[in-house]
């Protein structure tokens, strides 16, 4: 006996949208795909880390000069809290940033490849256009012109002419 698929007995989505995982299907791997390049475009500014300094000079500034009380890091321990949350951000930024560059590269592929579809289409309409213009010159060639029909033409008449006049003079009486 054959063996089904779950995916095979569902009827309440079409075939071609079904998820096996999250984050597979198209609609969540894109505002997936979005997120990690906004996160990308976003370290990748002045703003950032300038707003990434200020956060860590406030840091220092509050766990050195508040009141004991009220300070969550402690300077003597040389900002262990602040280094582990430097060092989360950074864990979490590169494979952010390698992703939105994956995405990127696959973008680019999907664009290369269609510039060289239509490179090749383009080659191909020119290819073809240029045996037409062949063609056309030779069946221009092959054209009598204006001055070759003038010619036959008057060659015709002068023929006619020619017969007219012999009729005449071989039917007067």
């Amino acid at each position: 006996m054959a063996r089904v698929d779950v995916e095979d007995r569902r009827f309440d989505t079409p075939k071609g949208i079904r998820r096996t995982a999250p984050f597979r299907g198209s609609g969540d791997n894109d505002r997936f795909g979005r997120f990690t390049e906004l996160v990308a475009r976003g370290m990748g500014t002045p703003w950032f880390l300038f707003g990434l300094s200020l956060f860590v000079i406030a840091w220092m500034l509050w766990n050195t000069f508040a009141p004991e009380r009220l300070r969550f890091d402690s300077i003597e321990l040389g900002f262990i809290a602040l280094t582990l949350v430097l060092s989360l951000q950074a864990s979490y930024a590169a494979p952010l940033i390698l992703l939105a560059q994956n995405r990127q590269d696959d973008r680019d592929r999907v664009q290369i490849e269609q510039d060289r579809q239509r490179a090749e289409r383009n080659l191909a309409d020119t290819e073809y256009l240029a045996r037409e213009v062949v063609a056309l010159r030779l069946a221009v060639k092959e054209l009598a012109s204006k001055d070759f029909i003038r010619g036959e033409l008057r060659t015709m008449i002068e023929e006619l002419d020619r017969r007219d006049e012999e009729e005449a003079e071989h039917a007067v009486p």
